[in-house]
């Protein structure tokens, strides 16, 4: 029962495991997203890119959760279900029936995971949000960009893919749970909390030198090997941070004497060099190519990287590789889907359908549940629920 990224996020991964997940939507109000994307074509059909991301592998069921039989089908669909997971304002489902303990009489042993901005208690546990507005509150925004740019939003919704893999983690560990304590459990998943994650650094720095950790924009901490560099063509993040790595650095830019000096140094005795040391890094660097410097850099077991638009990291021979992208059908169209970030032996990730179009198995999986032809008939009359024949 959930609607946007987060939530579907995190059953999505569950799904390309092998999960059965079944997305409750209204029949009147579908998840705002299947109408948000780059293709607008798509969006008009309810397809959007947005949507179609995080909602493969799931069957779509719309059923009005604000009426009493929408209601009592949902607690008939809950009685054959392991999990519950919900991402409405907190306080709304208990509403109408459908919190933690109205769902534990139907399930006692059911694992029920609740993904809000700020959790479901605390001073503004009632509110809802959106990934944008807690990077701003959590201090992500605040630790992102430089002097000159100001603070700056992280470009994709980092917080709301974070918060996803927080509740599916969450999700498979209540249930490995259950099968030593046969109980259930109430999860409760805030983004806001997920962000403090995402920024465990920040806030142990913060804690230990009593300041927060200054903006640096594309270049980090004392080293000067470790940030971003303008070449001849293109731009070359290195990431040069070890004694030995500004060593194998040095080599590579024509100055293993300078290298010497560095090797035995840790990261905090070395910002006595930094200015001096990145002004003739960006000297040097702007004799050559970023893909040579690429090349170069690695080959001395330097990790760096120039710096790549996405439709370039999406033909990729690592990616390509690694199999995190899956090709799907979409209607007539061909769409690549990111899967998840790792793999198995056998038996890992994958996807086996694609994404649902709005209450296309209600009458299947209600009809799996037990309701007969003829109710589904008057559910769909009565706008209690919307099918796809």
């Amino acid at each position: 029962m959930t609607h946007v990224i987060a939530g579907p996020f995190s059953t999505y991964q569950l799904a390309v495991l092998g999960a059965d997940v079944i997305k409750i939507e209204p029949p009147d109000n579908p998840d705002m997203v299947r109408f948000d994307g780059g293709d607008m074509e798509q969006a008009a059909q309810g397809m959007g890119s947005v949507f179609l991301t995080q909602n493969a592998n799931k069957k779509s069921v719309a059923v009005d959760i604000r009426s009493e039989r929408g209601r009592d089908i949902i607690l008939q669909l809950l009685k054959e279900a392991d999990v519950l997971v919900e991402n409405y304002r907190p306080g709304a489902l208990e509403k109408l029936g459908l919190g933690y303990n109205a769902v534990k009489e139907i399930c006692p042993d059911i694992v029920y995971c609740s993904l809000s901005g700020y959790g479901q208690d605390g001073p503004m546990g009632g509110l809802t949000s959106y990934d944008n507005v807690i990077q701003a509150i959590s201090g992500l925004m605040a630790s992102t960009g430089s002097d000159e740019s100001g603070v700056m939003k992280v470009g994709p919704p980092v917080l709301d893919y974070g918060t996803g893999i927080q509740a599916s983690f969450a999700i498979a560990a209540a249930l490995y749970q259950r099968t030593f304590t046969g109980e259930g459990q109430r999860i409760d998943i805030a983004m806001q909390d997920a962000a403090i994650m995402l920024s465990s650094t920040n806030v142990t720095y913060l804690e230990s030198a009593g300041k927060t950790s200054p903006l640096t924009g594309n270049q980090s901490g004392s080293n000067a090997g470790y940030g971003c560099f303008k070449t001849r063509a293109g731009a070359l993040m290195l990431g040069a941070y070890t004694g030995e790595q500004m060593y194998n650095a040095w080599r590579v830019l024509g100055d293993t004497e300078h290298g010497e000096k560095l090797r035995t140094l840790k990261s905090f005795e070395m910002a006595a060099h930094q200015k001096a040391d990145r002004a003739r890094m960006e000297k040097i660097l702007l004799t050559a190519d970023a893909d040579e410097w690429e090349q170069r850099f690695n080959d001395a077991k330097v990790p760096a990287a120039r710096v790549r638009n996405i439709d370039e990291t999406m033909t990729h021979d690592q990616l390509n590789h690694r199999n995190v992208l899956h090709r799907i059908s979409v209607g007539e169209s061909e769409v690549s889907l990111p899967v998840a970030a790792f793999k198995y032996h056998s038996n890992g990730p994958s996807i086996r359908s694609a994404p649902p179009r709005h209450g296309e198995h209600t009458l299947e999986i209600l009809g799996q549940a037990g309701f007969s032809a003829e109710v589904l008939q008057q559910l769909i009359a009565d706008g209690v629920i919307a099918g796809q024949t």
